[in-house]
């Protein structure tokens, strides 16, 4: 039995990875420094899977604590998703996002070189190919990042192209996730933001619940059908389920390879507001205001290289991400 070493593990994206590594038979360590998760996620994967991760309450920036949990654990490989992650924020506060994104990271890695842990599936994002000159976007495409958290990303996947020139006998996945949304059909694990919600599916639902008032569009003139930001929405559970078929395409020796984990189908935040109204059965009000700093118009993925070298593509469709995030909403309203 393989074992995995989940970064941030208890977070949104990793919680529902933690549920399907174990639902496929891998043991689970989860290191969190809970800064915007909370350890119930992790009860709850138990909850539903009957079988539990060890957890360690550590920061990846933390050598000597990730030094004894790689001592104890002995891990097979590692999924790296512990990061600060929202485009707004990281504009406000770059040096908060560069300690924790790229410092974080290095530490991982050389702790994981020192032990001799060379299986490495890093949490990426579609922000490295900043303003895409035309859709869809493939893994060649040229990268460049228009916000901090995007810069911090594509220097992360710099270093792990860089380690492998150094030392050939790494293997590395890098995941660019378009925009995960949905949740766990049983409505047991979601999206639990801190605070007020930066992701714009989480912000709709509470919208819709009655958390929020008004939902803040962030731009209505852009060059799309109807004038609002485009994005490629995935389906949490499809994304999860690609870092299994990543962690196998590992066991290949492939060295560093490089995947989008998209649908491959975009729409618009108003499409996006007008599905939810429909699954909670009521309008949701919102105004248009002015656009975000960092933002693009549009960005959506193709996603067959996943599909014909993982064998992964997004099986849920845009009703089931919208349905499964309202159940999880309207069960559980103030997160968990």
């Amino acid at each position: 039995m393989q074992h995995i070493l989940v970064t941030g593990g208890a977070g949104y994206i990793g919680s529902h990875t933690c549920l399907e590594l174990l639902e496929a038979g891998y043991r689970v360590s989860v290191v969190d420094n809970l800064s915007n998760s909370k350890i119930e996620s992790l009860n709850r994967v138990k909850q539903i899977s009957g079988k539990s991760v060890e957890f360690f309450l550590v920061d990846i920036n933390d050598k000597v604590q990730l030094r004894h949990i790689f001592e104890q654990q002995k891990p097979d490989g590692v999924i790296h998703f512990a990061g600060l992650k929202a485009v707004g924020e990281s504009v406000e506060i770059p040096l908060d996002y560069y300690h924790n994104n790229i410092s974080g990271t290095i530490t991982l890695l050389q702790i994981m070189q020192e032990y001799q842990v060379k299986h490495f599936v890093f949490s990426s994002s579609a922000t490295v190919y900043g303003d895409p000159h035309t859709l869809p976007i493939t893994e060649d495409f040229p990268l460049s990042v228009s916000n901090p958290y995007g810069r911090s990303k594509l220097i992360v996947e710099d270093i792990c192209r860089d380690l492998l020139v150094a030392d050939s006998s790494w293997n590395i996945a890098l995941l660019r996730y378009f925009n995960p949304v949905g949740a766990h059909h049983s409505g047991l694990i979601g999206e639990d933001p801190n605070g007020i919600p930066n992701n714009l599916v989480p912000y709709i639902s509470q919208t819709a619940i009655g958390k929020r008032e008004i939902l803040s569009v962030f731009g209505g003139d852009y060059a799309t059908p109807d004038g609002t930001g485009v994005r490629d929405y995935i389906h949490v559970v499809d994304l999860a389920a690609g870092h299994i078929q990543a962690l196998k395409k590992l066991d290949e020796n492939p060295g560093c390879v490089t995947y989008n984990l998209g649908t491959g189908q975009g729409y618009s935040v108003l499409e996006m507001i007008d599905a939810f109204s429909r699954a909670c059965g009521h309008a949701i009000p919102y105004q248009i205001v002015e656009r975000r700093p960092g933002d693009i118009a549009a960005c959506y993925a193709d996603p067959s290289l996943a599909g014909k070298e993982l064998n992964w593509r997004a099986l849920r469709g845009l009703q089931e991400m919208i349905e499964d995030t309202w159940r999880w909403q309207s069960q559980n309203p103030d997160g968990f």
